[in-house]
C-alpha cells in the first residue's frame, strides 16, 4: 500500500525539478518516509472507522482523583480552591497561570492537574505506540468535561496527539455513560479564558 502511494500522483514535491527527477524524488521520499506512514496510517485509522468504543483497563476501568496516592516534589506548588486535589503543582511560570485563570474563572467548577493520576492517552507516532498526558482535567459549569492540552509551539507530533485525544473525546461521548466531554488545546495563557467561554456555551466541541 505505501509503495503503491509513492507511486502515484497524490505526493507533489516542490520544487518541481525534485518532483520530476525520480532520483531525487525517491531520495527526498526515502527521508521523509515516517512521515508518509504516519499519513497513511492515520487516514487508515480514521476514515474507517464506523464506530468508536472507549477501551477500559481491566485493573482499573474507572479512575478518580481519589485514587492519586500521597506524594512529594520540590517544585512550586499552590492551594486551590475548585481543584478535587489540595495543591498544583506548576512546572513553569505558563502553566501556573493558567492554572489560576481556570480556578477563579466562574465558568469552572471544578478541574485538577493531570498529574500522578495516570490518565494518558495512547497514540501512535512514526510507528511507534506512545501515550501522553493532557495538562488540565475541567468540568464546566455547563455540564461539560474539557481536557485542556498545554503548548508553546506546535508540531507534527503535538497534532497527532491531539488527533488521537480527539478520537478518545468522541468515544466518550459515544459510549454516554461519562458525561459531555470535549477537548482543546492552549498556545498562549491568555488565551484559557476565551477557550473556557467557547466550551461552556457549545457544549461538547473538539478542536484539532
Amino acid at each position: 500500500m505505501v509503495e503503491g502511494f509513492i507511486r502515484s500522483d497524490r505526493i507533489a514535491i516542490t520544487p518541481k525539478a525534485y518532483n520530476d527527477d525520480p532520483l531525487r524524488r525517491r531520495v527526498l521520499l526515502t527521508l521523509n518516509m515516517n512521515r508518509v506512514v504516519q499519513h497513511i496510517w492515520e487516514a487508515i485509522r480514521f476514515q474507517n472507522a464506523e464506530r468508536l468504543e472507549p477501551v477500559f483497563d481491566h485493573e482499573q476501568p474507572i479512575r478518580s482523583t481519589g485514587n492519586m496516592p500521597t506524594w512529594y516534589t520540590g517544585n512550586p506548588c499552590e492551594r486551590t480552591d475548585k481543584s478535587h486535589i489540595s495543591h498544583c503543582v506548576y512546572d513553569s511560570t505558563w502553566e501556573a497561570s493558567e492554572a489560576f485563570d481556570i480556578d477563579h474563572s466562574d465558568l469552572v467548577t471544578a478541574w485538577a492537574k493531570n498529574d500522578h493520576l495516570g490518565f494518558e492517552i495512547v497514540y501512535v507516532f512514526n510507528g511507534v505506540v506512545r501515550k501522553f498526558r493532557p495538562d488540565f482535567l475541567i468540568r464546566l459549569a455547563t455540564g461539560t468535561n474539557l481536557v485542556l492540552e498545554v503548548k508553546g509551539e506546535d508540531t507534527q507530533q503535538n497534532k497527532t496527539k491531539r488527533k488521537f485525544l480527539a478520537e478518545w473525546v468522541d468515544a466518550v461521548n459515544q459510549h454516554g455513560g461519562f458525561g459531555r466531554w470535549s477537548s482543546d488545546v492552549s498556545f498562549d495563557p491568555n488565551e484559557v479564558p476565551d477557550i473556557l467561554a467557547k466550551h461552556a456555551g457549545a457544549g461538547a466541541t473538539v478542536d484539532h
